[in-house]
């Protein structure tokens, strides 16, 4: 997949097959749009791109009341489309200028100008453009005027898969964690880097990866103990991770939000590195101890429900 961020330095695209969108969570609607993307590139011997944008059009459009979480930081995003296939990944600064293109300079400047367009595959209800006036009765008279076709994904293929990205928003702050991995395909990811923390998970047996994560748009699921998998560089693993604010053992007034990892037969110090958690299940809420003997005696019970959940699923 080749990736592009801007269209400045566009290579020379052949029978381009164009679909527009954030994507966020690359997730089974999508993964619908992209097979039929793929699936026309190759039936006119053309390419397919995704022409799509960042930061999110919302957090340009409402700078200060967009309160919106995503699914996927960019380099999540661009790892995930990567493997559906794609021949072009188009990622557009998106800046208030931008948002005032009206929908046909959109189509005239980027998608024919810039994109040479011959087919457009659009869902039913998209819309773009300054105020979303681009719906697809306006994409299919402009395609009158511009020589390509335009190609629906119908409301019924659509709501077939009965997904959204607000759907897998709502399973991860319940702490649906399976609704969530059902919705996207695959297991929700969160990729941080290992810092260092109190060390006292050591203390208790339970040593700990301590993960930040450099992004403050990224959404995390509610707070709680999950089971999960762990990928540092090339290496797999299992463990049970903690979202929370340590209320046993934590004494700042502003009781920061923790990601802590316990993997299972695992103990070596990998400061700096970066770590992917893929979350499987929600094992319980956080919860708060009298003392760190009841803390200690809730993690080896949550151990032991982990690898029994290890040991009874295929994933």
């Amino acid at each position: 997949m080749r990736i592009y961020k801007g269209i400045d330095e566009l290579g020379a695209f052949k029978n381009s097959v164009v679909t527009i969108g954030t994507f966020d969570g690359a997730h089974k609607g999508h993964q619908k749009i992209l097979s039929r993307l793929n699936d026309h590139a190759k039936e006119t011997q053309g390419e397919s791109i995704l022409f799509t944008f960042y930061p999110h059009p919302r957090m340009i459009v409402f700078p200060e009341n967009h309160n919106l979480k995503l699914l996927q930081t960019i380099d999540e995003k661009i790892e995930s489309l990567a493997s559906f296939g794609l021949d072009n990944l188009i990622i557009y600064p998106f800046t208030k200028e931008f948002s005032r293109l009206t929908a046909f300079e959109f189509v005239r400047d980027i998608l024919v100008e810039k994109l040479k367009v011959k087919t457009l595959v659009i869902g039913y209800d998209h819309q773009f453009g300054r105020n979303r006036e681009g719906d697809l009765a306006f994409l299919k008279e402009t395609a009158k005027i511009f020589d390509f076709d335009v190609e629906e994904i119908s409301a019924e293929e659509v709501q077939e898969v009965n997904v959204s990205s607000t759907k897998i928003r709502q399973s991860l702050n319940n702490g649906n964690i399976e609704r969530a991995n059902e919705f996207l395909g695959r297991p929700f990811l969160c990729t941080g880097i290992v810092v260092e923390g109190r060390r006292l998970g050591r203390e208790l047996g339970f040593p700990t990866l301590n993960i930040e994560v450099n992004n403050e748009h990224k959404i995390l699921p509610k707070d709680g103990v999950y089971a999960v998998k762990v990928q540092i560089q090339d290496q797999h693993f299992k463990g049970m991770m903690n979202i929370g604010q340590n209320p046993t053992v934590q004494n700042n007034t502003e009781q920061e939000k923790k990601l802590e990892v316990h993997i299972f037969d695992f103990d070596k110090e990998v400061y700096g590195a970066e770590v992917k958690v893929f979350f499987q299940k929600f094992v319980r809420d956080e919860k708060t101890f009298s003392n760190l003997e009841e803390l200690k005696s809730q993690l080896i019970q949550d151990e032991k429900s982990v690898r029994t959940y290890f040991n009874t699923v295929r994933i």
